[in-house]
């Protein structure tokens, strides 16, 4: 089966990988330093190394499916996904192993949902998921480290060392974490260990700024409360009134009790004749 894109054509590379031919092939040469393409025994890969790669960075960078991507390199579907599945890691970004001293590192879990029930539990967001820690960088906002998946029912302060997510962080002076991390040693802002504690500088700047615009309200509001917007001022124009409440005309008699059963009959003869009735 010939596919149609190969990485021998460079007009392929830049809309797949989003690099440059020259460091395409760069990265073609750190991936055979590191030993991706090693001669093994049995079946040989259907495609170069270069069209591997490409196929895992379309893959990547775009919503095609293994399905769709096979016949594209001419390889099926089955071929597709040993080829992500065996490039994938090696493409990947390497762990750091050690950070400036100045740097600043930001800890949170989140729960993804997961069907294997041998690693998953039921979470708090009434799914089976796992506990997933995740450290980034404070100022370029990228994802430096990601901790082993832990059963979702596992608390933030326990996943933290757990997962491996400390170790991986090493020595870093300031990990920064919410309240979820109480006891781990971890600089959480927004903390106070007694309501009557003042916090210091540092954290009394970095409280967080009330929100923004109308927020929820109370049907009720306590004595000592007071409005901190205006009330509502009723709509610019004529709106239409509740139907219970729209005009109705007066109901007309019916025309039959004034002018009797025949027209041109009177409805009363006593007040047209003057006669007494019998």
């Amino acid at each position: 089966m010939a596919g149609v894109i190969t990485a021998s054509e460079p007009s392929w590379i830049g809309p797949f990988t989003g690099l440059s031919p020259r460091q395409f092939n760069k990265l073609i040469t750190a991936l055979r330093r590191e030993g991706a393409d090693p001669v093994r025994k049995g079946r040989p890969w259907s495609l170069p190394l270069e069209d591997r790669v490409l196929l895992v960075a379309a893959y990547w960078r775009t919503n095609l499916t293994l399905r769709q991507l096979g016949p594209l390199f001419g390889v099926s579907k089955s071929a597709a996904d040993r080829i992500v599945a065996h490039l994938g890691p090696a493409l990947a970004l390497q762990p750091r192993r050690r950070f400036r001293r100045e740097t600043v590192l930001i800890v949170d879990g989140t729960l993804v949902p997961t069907r294997d029930r041998t690693v998953a539990a039921s979470s708090k967001n009434y799914r089976y998921s796992t506990n997933h820690q995740v450290v980034i960088d404070a100022d370029t906002r990228l994802v430096v480290a990601v901790g082993r998946p832990l059963p979702g029912n596992r608390n933030d302060c326990r996943a933290w060392e757990d997962s491996g997510a400390k170790a991986a962080v090493g020595t870093t002076p300031t990990v920064i974490a919410d309240g979820g991390y109480r006891g781990t040693g971890l600089t959480i802002p927004h903390y106070r260990r007694h309501k009557v504690e003042e916090l210091p500088a540092w954290k009394e700047g970095a409280q967080r700024f009330p929100p923004q615009g109308p927020g929820p309200r109370r049907a009720h509001l306590r004595p000592h409360e007071e409005l901190e917007d205006p009330p509502r001022l009723p709509p610019q124009g004529r709106r239409r009134p509740p139907r219970h409440a729209r005009h109705r005309p007066p109901a007309q008699p019916h025309p039959h009790r004034m002018t009797g059963k025949r027209a041109g009959q009177p409805a009363c003869p006593r007040a047209f004749t003057g006669h007494r009735l019998a």
